[in-house]
């Protein structure tokens, strides 16, 4: 399939145009996705629920134009989480 994904740059997903779709073209969609990898029951007899460990609030002085530029797209927090997580993980090898 030669389609534009339903996805945005920014990782929401573009319900109106995936309504418009039928079941038969999303399953086509998903089976032609060389990321997606398909569930058996194998996998759920061995799959555990994770709990998230639950965020701590803090204070942090940031500089107003990295704010900016962190509060461009929805979800800067979550990022701001990610890249420190990250950093962290590299300091670990």
């Amino acid at each position: 399939m030669n389609e534009k994904p339903i996805g945005r740059a920014s990782g929401s997903t573009d319900w109106e145009r995936l309504r418009e779709r039928s079941g038969p073209e999303i399953r086509d969609a998903i089976d032609a996705d060389p990321d997606a990898r398909p569930t058996d029951t194998d996998f759920w007899l061995g799959a555990k629920v994770v709990m998230p460990q639950p965020k701590q609030t803090v204070t942090i002085r940031l500089d107003a134009d990295l704010l900016d530029w962190l509060r461009r797209e929805k979800g800067y927090q979550t990022r701001i989480n990610a890249v420190l997580r990250t950093y962290m993980e590299a300091q670990k090898t």
